[in-house]
C-alpha cells in the first residue's frame, strides 16, 4: 500500500479543454460518492523534472492538443500516477497501426495502405535524404489494393479533420498533393447499411450505439440483431485491450451483415450531453467515475508497463 499512501487523500485530476458537459458531471459524480476518493480540474503552471504530483489518477481528455499537458502527463506517469489515457501509448498510435493490429487480431477493417508524405521539412534534400522512397508513387497500384471510391485521411488525425472521400485517381491524386507535411493513409470505403459506435471504458465496459456519421447523430435505441450486437461488442473489446486505453471509442459500417472497423484511435472520445444525449451521457458518466474510483484505489501506476528501474531507497 505504500503507492497509495504517497498520493493520500485518493485525488483524480482532470485536464480538459473546451467541453463543459461531461467534466463537471464527473466531478460531481464521483465526489458525491465519498469513497475517500475526490475529483477536481488539474491545476498546471510549469513542471520540474522529476516533480512529484498530487493525484492518484489523470484523466487526460486535450494533450492531443496542448502539448505541454503531453508533458506533464508522461512525467506524472513516471511518478506513479494512473494516466487515462496512457500517454506513451497515444503518442506512438497511428490509424495505419491500428489497421495492421485488427487485422492480425481478425477483426474485419477496410482494405488500408499508408502513402510516403507529399512534403517534408524544409532539411529533407528530396534527392539526398530519401533515397529509400520509390518515386513516383504507382497509383494503379494503390487503387487496385483498396478501390475506387476511397478514403483518404490523416493517420493521426481526429475530429473528421482531413478525410476525403475520393471516387477516382485523378481526385486522389489533388487530394493527396494537397496533404502536405501529414501522413496520409488511403483506405477502402466501405458503403454501410448501418453504422455503430462504441464507448469502450475500462477495457471491459462497452455501450454499443447506433450512430449516424454523416449527420453525426446518435440514437436513443440500437437496431443490431443480437448476433451482430455481440460481434460488434466482441471486437470492440478485443481492439481497445490489445491497444491498452482505458477510454477510446471504436466505430463500425455495417455491410451485408458484417461489421467493419473504421476507426478506433479516439482516446478522448465525444462525451458531451448535446452529442451523446441524455442516457448516453449518463452512462458515461457513471461508468468513468466507476472506472477512475477504481483505478485511485488498486494503485495500479501507468509506469508498471515499462521498465524505468526501481526508485532510490
Amino acid at each position: 500500500m505504500a503507492a497509495q499512501k504517497a498520493f493520500e487523500p485518493l485525488k483524480i485530476g482532470v485536464i480538459v479543454g473546451r467541453e463543459w458537459s461531461w467534466p463537471p458531471a464527473f466531478i460531481d459524480e464521483v465526489n458525491r460518492r465519498k469513497t475517500g476518493v475526490t475529483a477536481e480540474f488539474a491545476k498546471l503552471g510549469g513542471t520540474r523534472m522529476n516533480e512529484p504530483v498530487p493525484y492518484r489518477v489523470l484523466v487526460d481528455r486535450i494533450s492531443h492538443e496542448v502539448p505541454y499537458y503531453r508533458s506533464y502527463l508522461k512525467n506524472a506517469a513516471l511518478q506513479g500516477a494512473r494516466v487515462v489515457n496512457d500517454p506513451f501509448m497515444w503518442t506512438a498510435d497511428d490509424k495505419f497501426f491500428e489497421a495492421s493490429l485488427a487485422d492480425r487480431l481478425g477483426v474485419a477493417s477496410p482494405r488500408t495502405l499508408v502513402l510516403p508524405n507529399k512534403d517534408y521539412v524544409p532539411g529533407i534534400v528530396h534527392t539526398e535524404s530519401l533515397r529509400n522512397l520509390i518515386y513516383p508513387l504507382d497509383w494503379n497500384w494503390i487503387t487496385e489494393y483498396v478501390g475506387i471510391p476511397c478514403v483518404l485521411k490523416d493517420a493521426h488525425g481526429g475530429g473528421w479533420r482531413d478525410v476525403y472521400i475520393v471516387h477516382s485517381v485523378e481526385e486522389l491524386i489533388f487530394r493527396y498533393n494537397q496533404s502536405g507535411l501529414l501522413t496520409m493513409i488511403v483506405q477502402e470505403y466501405i458503403r454501410w447499411e448501418n453504422y455503430a459506435r462504441c464507448m469502450c471504458l475500462g477495457g471491459e465496459d462497452i455501450l454499443v450505439m447506433k450512430y449516424d456519421p454523416r449527420t453525426r447523430t446518435y440514437f436513443a435505441e440500437h437496431d443490431f440483431e443480437p448476433a451482430l450486437y455481440e460481434r460488434i461488442r466482441r471486437d470492440a473489446l478485443a481492439l481497445v485491450q490489445a491497444l491498452g486505453y482505458d477510454m477510446n471509442t471504436v466505430e463500425f459500417a455495417i455491410r451485408d451483415g458484417i461489421p467493419y472497423a473504421i476507426d478506433f484511435m479516439n482516446p478522448a472520445p465525444d462525451m458531451d450531453i448535446n452529442s451523446l444525449g441524455e442516457a448516453h451521457f449518463r452512462w458515461c458518466v457513471t461508468h468513468m467515475a466507476d472506472l477512475c474510483i477504481r483505478l485511485a484505489q488498486s494503485g495500479e501506476p501507468t509506469r508498471d508497463r515499462y521498465h524505468w528501474g526501481k526508485e532510490a531507497g
